[in-house]
């Protein structure tokens, strides 16, 4: 039987951000941007909708006189993207 998929992670640019974001500490919007190739614009309205669910904490501060927003995923977004990992991979196995 096939699992549900998070609709929330079932987006290809919010499961991009959130599988970067498991593998490492924490990263700031321009390295999300770089990494993955996302406009300034989609990839604000994805990490709001990321952080709105509770997958990820969002910081935003002045580095200087330009702003920054560092981004971490949560004990929630880490479990929220096991469950996705483990729903998909059902997908995948030959029937």
């Amino acid at each position: 039987m096939y699992k549900d998929l998070d609709p929330i992670l079932h987006s290809q640019l919010r499961l991009a951000i959130v599988s970067i974001l498991v593998s490492v500490e924490k990263a700031d919007f321009a390295y999300l941007k770089k990494e993955t190739g996302a406009t300034s614009g989609n990839l604000s309205v994805q990490i709001t909708r990321l952080k709105e669910a509770g997958y990820i904490h969002v910081k935003k501060k002045f580095k200087g006189n330009f702003p920054q927003t560092t981004c971490t995923i949560t004990t929630l977004g880490e479990e929220k993207f096991a469950a996705y990992v483990e729903a998909i991979s059902g997908y995948l196995k030959p029937r």
